[in-house]
C-alpha cells in the first residue's frame, strides 16, 4: 500500500484499531480484570491505544499496531479460558464492525438520495473501513504469537508447548514483520478477506430483499 493509500485508509485503520483494543480492555473489565480500565484503555479515544512507533509504521510502511492491552493473570478466575476470550473479543470486534459497515453501505445504496461528491466518499470509506476491519479480523486469527489468534489457541494447546511458543515470540514478531514488508502476506490476506465478504454476501440476501421491499 503506497503512502496516499495508507492516508485515505487512516481513519478506518484508527476505528479498527481502537474498537479492537477497547473490546480487548472492555473484556477483561468483564472478566474481574481492572488493569486496563486503571491504565486509561477502557475508551473510544483513539490516542489512549495508538503506540508511536506502530502508527509510524502504518504511514510510512503500510501495516503496523496499536498499544497492546495489558491484563493481570492473578485477577482472571479461569486464567487459560479468559486469557483466549480477552483475545478472542478484539479480532469479533473487528468482524462485527465489518459486517454492520456492509450493512450501512447497504442501507445507503437503496436508500432515495443523490450521488454527491459526499456521499460517494462516503461510501469509499465505508467500504474500506468494512476492508480493513476483516482484514484485521483475519490477520489477528493467524495462530502465532504475538497475535490474538495464538492467545486463542493456548487454551487447547499443552502448556509446554504454547510457552515454547511464546520464548520465540520476538523472533516469529520479526518474520512476520518482514513478511508483511515484503508482501507476501498480501495474496493470503486478501484472499481470505475477499471469502469473508462472498461469504457475507450470501449471508445478507435475505437483508437485500428487505431493503428492496422498503425502498421500491
Amino acid at each position: 500500500m503506497d503512502l496516499q493509500s495508507t492516508l485515505y485508509a487512516l481513519p478506518g485503520i484508527l476505528l479498527g484499531l481502537t474498537i479492537h483494543e477497547y473490546c480487548h480492555a472492555l473484556c477483561a473489565w468483564k472478566l474481574g480484570d481492572n488493569t486496563a480500565r486503571d491504565q486509561g484503555r477502557l475508551t473510544l479515544n483513539p490516542l489512549k491505544h495508538i503506540d508511536i512507533i506502530g502508527f509510524l509504521f502504518i504511514i510510512f510502511a503500510g501495516f503496523g499496531w496499536a498499544k497492546p492491552v495489558q491484563f493481570d493473570p492473578g485477577r482472571l478466575r479461569h486464567y487459560r479460558r479468559d486469557k483466549a476470550l480477552i483475545a478472542a473479543a478484539g479480532p469479533l470486534s473487528n468482524l462485527v464492525l465489518g459486517v454492520l459497515l456492509i450493512l450501512m453501505i447497504k442501507v445507503l445504496f437503496f436508500f432515495p438520495v443523490n450521488f454527491s461528491f459526499f456521499i460517494e466518499n462516503l461510501f469509499y470509506f465505508l467500504f474500506q473501513a468494512a476492508a480493513i476491519n476483516f482484514g484485521l479480523f483475519v490477520f489477528n486469527l493467524i495462530p502465532i504469537p504475538p497475535l490474538d489468534g495464538s492467545r486463542i489457541l493456548s487454551i487447547v494447546l499443552p502448556e509446554r508447548i504454547y510457552y515454547a511458543i511464546a520464548r520465540v515470540e520476538r523472533v516469529i514478531m520479526l518474520v512476520v514483520m518482514a513478511l508483511l514488508w515484503t508482501g507476501l502476506l498480501d495474496k493470503p490476506l486478501s484472499f481470505l478477506t475477499g471469502l469473508m465478504f462472498s461469504f457475507l454476501q450470501i449471508l445478507l440476501i435475505p437483508f437485500d430483499y428487505l431493503l428492496m421491499l422498503l425502498f421500491r
